[in-house]
């Protein structure tokens, strides 16, 4: 079975400016990709050139077999699309904007529209310029999965929506990759692609910097462990723990980074009249400086 997507060496520049060089990459059907970067990366550059929404400057997209610039339209019939920003008209109301799309789309399965109004909680009879953030981006998911699309490209689509919606939001694309659908996820949080998706492809600077499953993805994964204690600690005795690193002392206080299980970091705290125990997930960034330290990538 052909792959959904194809990047072969896909590169766009913007002048002296840095855009993607040379990404390669492809996502299988049924899959659910996720494409991780810090804001900046090059996310939406990728996404934008792979729907010929712009052109490369090298190297090519291929969706569906078919290459992006040759026949955008035939990609987008097939596609459910949420861009990282988007506007829609402020005067219309939720349901009227629903329907202002699916009729765009030919029409669509109006009982499968209810269902997903019901299943995040929308208030079709509200205007757009009314609703929240977070409610302005039930609709945009709504339009995005309605007509019950053969690829979802979807960019940073959990953005202000509270957790129980995210978990919503998930388990609804769950529910479409079984129907057989693909998912092409950008997300900036580690967390929610490591809970979510397949394979995972990481961006750093318009490079591709590592590509693997989610397993493999999970020696990113760390915390920020601050440790408040009533009198001083011996630090050796927490350098010595599996895992880690990094680790200052101020006055009675220790801060490290912890990979993997932190059972035994609390194990050896509770040996001491500990005051305060915070724990961190760190940001994509602060993960991406750790893994790959603060050196530049070079651009060529």
């Amino acid at each position: 079975m052909p792959d959904v997507i194809a990047l072969e060496k896909l590169t766009k520049s913007y002048g002296p400016h840095r855009g993607i060089i040379e990404v390669d990459l492809t996502v299988a059907q049924g899959e659910i990709f996720g494409f991780l970067g810090p804001n900046g990366a090059g996310k939406t550059t990728t996404i934008r050139t792979m729907l010929d929404l712009i052109r490369p400057t090298s190297g090519r997209a291929v969706v569906f077999g078919i290459e992006s610039s040759a026949d955008p339209v035939a990609i987008h019939r097939r596609i459910g699309y949420i861009p990282g920003e988007f506007a829609l008209y402020d005067r219309l109301t939720g349901g009227q904007t629903l329907e202002y799309f699916a009729n765009l789309r030919g029409g669509v399965d109006r009982a499968y529209q209810r269902s997903l109004v019901e299943r995040f909680e929308l208030d079709p009879s509200r205007r757009y310029n009314q609703y929240s953030k977070g409610n302005k981006q039930k609709v945009g998911v709504i339009i995005a999965l309605q007509h019950r699309p053969e690829l979802l490209i979807l960019d940073e689509p959990t953005s202000g929506l509270d957790p129980l919606v995210q978990q919503t939001f998930f388990a609804t694309l769950r529910d479409t990759v079984r129907d057989g659908a693909t998912v092409f996820l950008s997300s900036h949080i580690l967390s929610e692609v490591e809970k979510s998706c397949d394979r995972v492809a990481i961006i750093r600077e318009g490079r591709l910097v590592k590509l693997d499953t989610v397993e493999g993805l999970r020696d990113l994964a760390h915390h920020q462990v601050e440790l408040r204690f009533a009198g001083p600690v011996p630090a050796a005795v927490f350098e010595a723990l599996p895992g880690v690193s990094d680790l200052v002392a101020e006055d009675h206080v220790l801060r490290m980074r912890v990979a993997g299980a932190i059972t035994p970091v609390v194990r050896a705290a509770a040996q001491y009249e500990l005051l305060d125990f915070v724990s961190r997930e760190p940001s994509l960034e602060e993960t991406f400086l750790a893994q790959y330290g603060r050196e530049a990538v070079e651009v060529k």
